[in-house]
């Protein structure tokens, strides 16, 4: 019998049959954002899944100082994708990062770390898979300008679909124009991006990618969503950057720019990413079941997990100062943490769309598509994880409609944390269920803390804010 081909044949072999000219190697820096360098097809071999690349590592954020720079990735043949935006034939790898002294790798490396988190989940013996399923909502802009300087600070976006832009003459305005909070799901000429939007599914299944939906999403001014098949972590994970990618130069290729940013329009509805989670074992799964909204014993004390360790969990589900601005009372934000089968306000609402107990699943509708996905996942699968183990109890659903409660009702319902200082300060006061199996080391927490506070939390502490010279010029 003819042995199967392995995975590094079939990335050699379509690089033969497909004429590829260039290998471009795709990895992670600490905060979330892709990096990459490309190298000719003539310097990659059999041996290039062994030996790897070596590179320079000392301007990668979060990442070590430039005494200790030297750096190595390796790519993972299972990865691989066709390039639809390179004009030479190009082939995508995701690496790993690697210490190029001892060969193991990198601790701040979030690939490794959502490794680590599959690896323990294994080990545990409570189950054997855990699949995600994020849906990262984002907005097409026509224009975006911005700029921060000592004596100004501005931002300004615009979409042929804002309802902004109801009386601008257009020659001519044709005034299809979504309202503000009514952008789900108009038919064309309304949903102008409809096109667009085939495109970038498009392009998403021919690199590989399971596309299940695509639609317009709530709010005025271009915000869509695509919706991507449910997937083990780390492969869903990798499949979130790879959509990301597709989307925004599917977007530059039709002379628009797309954003991630959960909150860019003030008085709208934001972009989240609510995260569809399951357990699996033997391919079986393991949270249907006869408790609440036919869940199983196993589902409620995952769910009870999360509500329980949500502020520190959204130290990286939600790790932007812009994050906060999206979860705030309005706007179906998730900003209660509670749990309920329907109501949208809650952070966690258990989908009653099939009585399949293969679809039954969580959906932690806090995070947002600015997340770094290895590291949002690990938390958020530590967390139930941590749930099931210590048998946390959820507590009552909160299956009420949250605007008609009563004030005294509310104090009884926790929140999700007001600012990413706030969250942050969750994370240190918090973390010991992360560092379970030695997914998350302490210096991974310690410098996500850090990086984020310097980078972000301070300056933005810092810098004036054109409101406030609404509210205070003339004090």
């Amino acid at each position: 019998m003819a042995k199967a081909p392995s995975s590094i044949d079939k990335v050699l072999r379509f690089i033969k049959e497909n004429k590829i000219q260039f290998i471009d190697m795709k990895f992670m820096d600490f905060p979330g954002q892709w990096q990459h360098f490309t190298v000719p097809v003539s310097q990659f071999s059999a041996s290039s899944f062994e030996d790897g690349f070596g590179f320079d590592g000392s301007s990668m954020r979060g990442w070590k100082a430039i005494n200790e720079s030297d750096m190595l990735i390796i790519p993972d043949p299972e990865t691989m994708f066709m390039d639809p935006f390179i004009e030479a034939p190009t082939l995508s790898l995701i690496c790993d990062v690697y210490e190029p002294a001892t060969k193991e790798k990198y601790s701040r490396c979030p690939r490794n770390i959502a490794q680590k988190a599959e690896a323990f989940l294994k080990s545990s013996g409570l189950a054997d898979t855990v699949y995600f399923g994020p849906e990262a909502e984002f907005f097409v802009f026509d224009d975006v300008r911005f700029d921060s300087q000592p004596n100004s600070s501005f931002y300004f976006v615009d979409s042929i679909e804002g309802r902004w832009n109801s009386g601008r003459e257009e020659s001519p305005n044709l005034g299809y124009k979504p309202r503000y909070k009514e952008g789900y799901f108009p038919v064309p000429p309304t949903d102008s991006l409809m096109d667009l939007r085939n495109e970038m599914v498009l392009n998403l299944i021919n690199a590989g990618i399971d596309v299940e939906a695509q639609h317009h999403e709530v709010a005025s001014g271009g915000q869509c969503e695509i919706d991507l098949r449910f997937q083990p972590l780390i492969k869903a994970a990798d499949q979130l950057l790879m959509f990301k990618y597709i989307v925004k130069n599917t977007a530059k290729r039709n002379n628009k720019t797309v954003t991630y940013m959960p909150k860019p329009i003030f008085g709208d509805n934001g972009s989240g990413m609510h995260v569809h989670v399951s357990l699996w074992k033997k391919g079986k799964p393991l949270f249907a079941g006869n408790g609440y909204a036919g869940l199983s014993e196993m589902a409620l004390y995952f769910i009870g997990g999360i509500l329980k360790h949500a502020p520190s969990i959204l130290a990286f589900s939600n790790p932007t100062t812009n994050s906060y601005k999206r979860l705030v009372p309005g706007y179906e934000a998730p900003v209660n943490l509670a749990y309920s089968q329907r109501n949208r306000s809650a952070s966690i609402r258990i989908p009653m769309y099939s009585a399949s107990p293969k679809a039954k699943r969580v959906e932690f509708r806090c995070p947002d598509p600015s997340a770094n996905p290895y590291l949002a996942f690990s938390a958020i699968m530590l967390a139930g994880i941590d749930g099931v183990l210590n048998r946390i109890e959820p507590g009552d659903p909160l299956d009420k409609d949250i605007y008609d409660m009563e004030p005294e009702e509310l104090q009884n319902v926790p929140s999700t944390p007001g600012s990413l200082q706030e969250a942050l300060k969750a994370l240190a006061d918090d973390h010991e269920y992360l560092l379970r199996g030695d997914v998350f080391t302490q210096d991974v927490i310690d410098t996500w803390i850090r990086y984020k506070y310097e980078k972000e939390v301070k300056p933005m502490a810092l810098q004036p804010h054109p409101y406030e010279f609404n509210l205070y010029y003339d004090v």
